[in-house]
């Protein structure tokens, strides 16, 4: 019996639920919220189709990169028997990695099918940023030199899940950028980077063996824990710096995020690589999302 038909395996639905890995989609709908929240604070305008539209695409490319990662890292070796994190389809058994990336350009398809609209409303800024972002959901772990697999991933993320997501959306939303979108998104993509680099530290020794020079590895593990607490505490000193630029704004309720910042902070340094670590990432991106929620509300009191 093929191990695709095992009646002990989970459903097949089942598997494909978790090979998108929904926890971690909070990423991609957090910067949509508070780029729609600055637009109609600051703007005095929000327009909401293309919100919802820019949603559901940004969905897609995130399901869509964690589907090309399962495969591309299946391929080349990155999910042997030490891999510390969740269990992956390919590496598993339960999907063949060709399916994986079928499925994968099913969620580019239906993300670009939302931006031809989004293209309209946002014109060619919005375009450009979508091409991007398809790209390089594709080349973060597939192609000759996937970024997941150089110091630059950190980088990628704060580019994407920060600067352009939020900034798209309050482009979209309000027609203009402002300062400050573009500083709520570096703060969004910081706390991004700090879930990608809690992975990273996770999984460094199996990276390492499979050739992955990633920013923990290069970094080492004392400065990657440094780093990360600059992941941390750097959104609320951008925090400071939008306070200032809003007086008017209840912003520093986004403050409220700072305790469980800091608990990440010190839980990642007082632990060594393992599984306990997943615990962490999960935390850290709960961090994010509380702290964008909060800092929505506080745009829109």
């Amino acid at each position: 019996m093929s191990v695709s038909q095992s009646p002990d395996l989970p459903s097949r639905l089942r598997v494909w639920i978790a090979a998108a890995r929904p926890r971690t989609l909070s990423m991609a709908l957090a910067p949509v919220f508070v780029g729609a929240c600055f637009a109609h604070a600051f703007a005095g305008r929000v327009y909401f189709p293309p919100i919802f539209v820019a949603a559901l695409s940004a969905m897609c490319i995130q399901i869509a990169t964690n589907l090309f990662n399962d495969a591309g890292d299946f391929e080349r070796g990155g999910d042997g028997p030490d891999r510390l994190g969740p269990k992956r389809a390919a590496a598993s058994g339960l999907l063949a990695p060709g399916e994986i990336k079928r499925a994968a350009f099913g969620c580019f398809a239906l993300a670009a099918l939302g931006g031809l609209y989004l293209a309209v409303v946002g014109g060619w800024p919005i375009v450009a940023l979508g091409a991007l972002s398809l790209l390089s959901g594709w080349a973060y772990a597939c192609g000759p030199a996937p970024i997941s697999y150089t110091p630059l991933g950190e980088l990628f993320v704060i580019a994407f899940f920060g600067f352009g997501a939020v900034g798209g959306t309050y482009w979209l939303a309000a027609g203009a950028l402002a300062p400050e979108p573009m500083l709520a998104g570096l703060a969004l993509g910081l706390f991004a980077a700090g879930v990608l680099m809690v992975n990273n530290v996770r999984d460094a020794a199996a990276d390492a063996r499979v050739g992955r020079r990633t920013l923990a590895i290069v970094a080492g593990p004392r400065a990657s824990r440094i780093l990360f607490a600059a992941m941390m505490a750097g959104p609320f000193l951008l925090l400071g710096v939008l306070i200032a630029l809003a007086p008017q704004r209840t912003l520093w309720l986004a403050f409220g995020a700072a305790p469980l910042a800091l608990a990440q902070a010190k839980r990642l340094y007082a632990t060594p690589p393992g599984q306990e670590l997943n615990a962490v990432l999960a935390r850290t991106a709960q961090t994010q999302a509380l702290f964008a929620f909060l800092l929505g509300l506080g745009a829109l009191a």
